[in-house]
């Protein structure tokens, strides 16, 4: 069986090398925009009302995997199911960004922790959060 997904929008922030990338979105202070593509525009309506965003991602510059690694190269070894690393059978990611301002087609995010021009899969509300 082969699963194919076309991207939705694309990331665009000032993260270009991978090994500066921060390894997790809550303790990342980088912003970033995500422009959605004018054929899903639509589909952020009511969006707005969320102060975070559950961002579905391709890691489109991870190759290959090992399904034991190190984090970050160092430290135990662990199973890749346990580590947020990219290089994963699937190379599919997932951050909780915070969600500043919607202009148009475009998310003005905060929480950054993926690369400029990394593909966007999908959006959705986080569960339980959203704006007064």
């Amino acid at each position: 069986m082969q699963i194919c997904y076309e991207p939705i929008g694309v990331m665009h922030c000032e993260l270009k090398e991978p090994a500066k990338t921060p390894s997790f979105y809550s303790r990342s202070e980088i912003k970033g925009e995500i422009e959605v593509y004018g054929q899903f525009q639509e589909g952020l309506t009511g969006i707005e009302a969320c102060e975070y965003i559950t961002v579905i991602f391709h890691f489109d510059r991870s190759e290959g995997f090992e399904l034991i690694q190190r984090r970050r190269g160092v430290g135990e070894l662990s199973g890749v199911f346990n580590l947020r690393t990219p290089r994963r059978p699937n190379p599919i990611g997932l951050s909780i960004l915070k969600l500043e301002r919607v202009e148009g087609n475009r998310l003005f995010v905060g929480n950054v922790d993926m690369l400029d021009a990394t593909p966007i899969l999908d959006l959705k509300p986080y569960a339980g959060i959203e704006r007064d």
